[in-house]
């Protein structure tokens, strides 16, 4: 991220800018008002409003994250290991949030190129 994207716009814009801007992705509302990051038939995450990110991980990768303290059940279904959340109250959580998102990204990217980057 550069130093203007981390300093202007509401934590949601500047998500929005960055995942946005990757190839392949497509950006819009949900159903529950939600605004969803996809990568062909897959969501990568989505945001609701600057406060709160929510993802999907494998359950390998959602304990590692976990016990990293990165994110935390979701809230929906706090007793399943796959569904996440992760709070957003500053810009180091922005930044994460981005990450979490590439990780993503990348799995679905990887997967739908058969790990063919070009």
């Amino acid at each position: 991220m550069s130093a203007s994207r981390t300093t202007a716009g509401t934590a949601s814009e500047r998500i929005s800018d960055e995942v946005g801007g990757w190839t392949g992705v497509e950006a819009g509302w949900g159903r529950r008002g939600e605004f969803a990051f996809r990568v062909g038939r897959h969501e990568i995450g989505h945001l609701h409003g600057d406060h709160a990110a929510h993802f999907f991980f494998p359950k390998d990768v959602w304990a590692e994250l976990v016990q990293a303290g990165r994110i935390e059940p979701h809230p929906v279904f706090p007793d399943r290991q796959g569904p996440a959340a992760r709070r957003i109250a500053g810009e180091d959580d922005v930044q994460d949030v981005v990450a979490l998102m590439r990780i993503n990204y990348d799995r679905f990217r990887d997967a739908a190129t058969g790990g063919d980057q070009r």
